[in-house]
Order: C-alpha cells, then structure tokens, then sequence
C-alpha cells in the first residue's frame, strides 16, 4: 500500500498509507473530510546519459 496525501478544508494535510483506490479519509485534527491531493514528486533525470546511453532508438 502506497502513503499519499490528503487535504482537509480547513487546510491540514496528512500522509497516510492507504488502498490506491481510496479517494478521501476523516482528518485526525478536525475530523472532517480530507481529499486525496497530487503530492510533489523530486524525481528528476538530469542531463543527456539516461536516454542518450541507453534508450535513444538507433538509426
């Protein structure tokens, strides 16, 4: 199971690990609804090696 993020309206955003299909929770501050939100990812590819290296097609 998958830690995703969700917002509560009054602004509370908590993690936690939960079913991929779970859509919204009961917040542990307020106890009102909290949404599933789109979390930021760091994963980042920097510079050429990755697809230049290995997975460019060749000609």
């Amino acid at each position: 199971m998958p830690v995703y993020e969700f917002k509560c309206p009054e602004g509370t955003i908590t993690e936690k690990l939960v079913k991929m299909d779970t859509r919204q929770i009961e917040c542990p501050k307020c106890g009102k609804t909290a949404k599933k939100i789109m979390s930021q990812c760091s994963f980042e590819l920097k510079g050429g090696g990755w697809y230049a290296d290995g997975y460019a097609s060749r000609k």
